[in-house]
């Protein structure tokens, strides 16, 4: 095995859509494969305000094929993934298309079959090659990537930045003008000064479970540290990682961010700097339409973004996933859960999720949506796709094996407890370094 740390970038634009080979009938861009009639396909799904927009386009694959789909659970990320793993172990796994993400896919290869055999490869030439090498398992392709690349930028609340009183204050204070932070230094510095808690705070993180150690991992990369060395050992417990776990630990002891930060997952951080009282987000492309909406935020037409801040190392943090759709072996109509998972990620459908903000995986997709832009004249849009189009270039996976998620579950308790105080940054990552090594010996790495 190797740590996967592959950077996943945009690449040219393709031709469109033609799906055709064995025992499939070729079909053009707005069409579907097959008559479904009479088929029922069970479905998991991920819940959340970025995702289930595109959940609506599913009436139209029934209306175009016969078939049905039966949304059978739809939760958040972590919620629906022990839902997943409990199936597996207690043998339920009868339903066909499921959520998948390459940060969890390792762990789901006995659950999903390989779509090669079902998905031409006309389909696959239309996606940048390193997004199909992230959703392939051990020679396998274990999902079909939606329109839903992630990696983070910095949205921040533009009048904040504006206000003369604040540049006179900040520069008085920490001796540099007050612009957007290139540097989590200064992420930090401008976090804690523009915090008025209980009213308004500075920033947010996701503080529980994959969140919070896949943004420790971010920065720890970004300070110039890794998670393990060639052999698997853990090394996220060197100078770089604590440095890197200090920057939470410094937020949580100034109160630059709220209290409850410890429980927070990621519709947390949508809803908080939505609701106008954070000032500095570090968060995913597909809150950039809902926090620019009047109807469902409050920061609507203040919003900037940027690329994210600068670690120590002079390298920019870039953690970054890819969220897809996956189908059971145990599927009963396999064929048509295909087609469904196509539907859900073909031209249109990226079209479609990209316009609201997610960025796209189909790279012609990213080339119209582009063009769109430009043609609407929609700056805010334009400074959204600019920004995360540069986050793109330095974005990195997470390492690529099965165990990643069990080892977050050990790792990220002990972040909490040197974010409370309760350990110091060393002692927590010791600590949390000799349990997961115990972990990767266990597995024999």
């Amino acid at each position: 095995m190797k740590i996967g740390n592959r950077a996943f970038l945009f690449g040219s634009a393709m031709s469109a859509v033609i799906l055709c080979g064995a025992g499939q009938a070729a079909f053009a861009k707005d069409e579907v494969m097959g008559d479904f009639s009479g088929v029922t396909l069970k479905a998991k799904f991920i819940g959340g305000n970025q995702y289930e927009p595109l959940y609506a386009r599913i009436t139209d694959w029934e209306k175009a094929t016969g078939g049905k789909v039966e949304i059978i659970s739809k939760k958040s990320h972590f919620e629906i993934d022990k839902e997943i793993k409990s199936d597996i172990a207690a043998g339920s796994t009868d339903w066909c298309v499921g959520y998948n993400h390459v940060s969890f896919a390792p762990q789901y290869t006995n659950l999903y079959t390989d779509l090669t055999p079902y998905i031409p490869q006309d389909t696959l030439d239309k996606y940048n090659p390193s997004f199909i090498e992230a959703a392939t398992i051990n020679g396998e392709l274990q999902m079909l990537p939606r329109a839903q690349f992630d990696v983070s930028a910095l949205y921040y609340r533009k009048s904040l930045y504006a206000d003369p009183k604040n540049q006179k204050a900040f520069k008085e204070k920490y001796g540099y003008a007050l612009t957007p932070p290139d540097t989590f230094d200064q992420f930090k510095d401008q976090a804690i000064f523009f915090a008025d808690p209980p009213n308004f705070y500075g920033t947010q993180y996701a503080g529980k479970e994959e969140a919070v150690v896949g943004r420790f991992y971010e920065l720890l990369v970004a300070d110039g540290g890794q998670m393990f060395d060639k052999d698997w050992k853990p090394t996220f417990n060197s100078e770089s990682g604590q440095q890197a776990l200090q920057w939470f630990v410094d937020l949580y002891k100034a109160k630059a961010v709220p209290p409850g930060v410890l429980s927070y997952v990621w519709d947390d951080l949508g809803s908080g700097f939505a609701s106008g009282s954070v000032a500095l987000d570090l968060d995913w492309p597909g809150w950039a339409s809902y926090f620019n909406d009047p109807k469902q935020s409050k920061v609507a037409g203040d919003v900037g973004v940027i690329v994210q801040p600068k670690g120590s190392s002079g390298k920019r943090t870039g953690w970054s996933g890819m969220h897809g759709f996956s189908m059971t072996k145990d599927c009963g109509d396999k064929k048509a859960a295909a087609s469904l998972i196509w539907f859900l990620t073909n031209h249109d459908s990226q079209l479609f999720e990209a316009q609201k903000g997610p960025l796209p995986t189909r790279t012609k997709v990213w080339d119209d949506l582009i063009a769109q832009v430009k043609e609407s004249g929609d700056t805010y849009r334009g400074e959204v796709l600019t920004a995360f189009q540069e986050a793109s270039k330095h974005a990195f996976a997470v390492p690529k094996f099965p165990e990643w998620v069990e080892s977050t579950n050990l790792i990220y308790p002990e972040l909490q407890a040197a974010i409370v105080g309760d350990k110091t940054v060393k002692e927590a990552l010791d600590d949390a370094a000799e349990r997961v090594g115990d972990m990767m010996a266990d597995y024999g790495y």
